[in-house]
């Protein structure tokens, strides 16, 4: 099995287009905002993104935030974001990380490898221990959180909130 994990550029194409779409607005926390958009609108919202990683035009209450593809044999089949920094909003919910697998392919152990490629990212950004957070009834999410060494500090409103150091 081939596994990548591609930071977003502005020459991803109709296959990332195709699978924002089958995630959909968003789920457990995680939000698509690419969904809604138009296939003539992705290449600015690529350029938009790209400006975010270096903290160029952040929107009002925002950190750099890079988002990165899981291909798993040439095929994307997640997306992951990390953000460089936790503000007062983050370090309540958001955190460092969040990752989503498309719906067609979950259940294969592909939350697993995005987040831990993910943690690998994270350290390059010399990131200590990440926060993670999902919703305490999202099981699947908590497995894999748990699974690369996550460490739960609370539950919150239905929120749990984990810290992992990345290796």
């Amino acid at each position: 099995m081939l596994i990548e994990l591609r930071e977003l550029s502005n020459q991803d194409g109709t296959e990332i287009f195709e699978m924002l779409k089958e995630v959909g607005p968003g789920e457990n926390g995680f939000m698509n905002s690419a969904y809604g958009i138009s296939h003539q609108e992705f290449p600015r919202f690529l350029e938009e993104n790209i400006a975010y990683s270096k903290g160029i035009e952040l929107p009002s209450g925002y950190v750099p935030q890079t988002i990165y593809w899981l291909y798993i044999n040439s095929k994307p089949v997640g997306i992951g974001k990390l953000r460089h920094y936790l503000n007062n909003a983050l370090l309540e919910h958001g955190g460092h990380i969040g990752y989503c697998i498309r719906p067609t392919m979950r259940g294969n152990g592909y939350g697993t490898l995005i987040l831990r490629e993910l943690l690998i990212k994270a350290r390059a950004l010399d990131i200590h221990e990440a926060l993670l957070t999902c919703n305490e009834t999202n099981i699947p999410s908590r497995k894999v959180i748990e699974g690369n060494n996550g460490k739960l500090e609370s539950i919150n409103n239905g929120e749990c909130k984990y810290w992992i150091k990345p290796v």
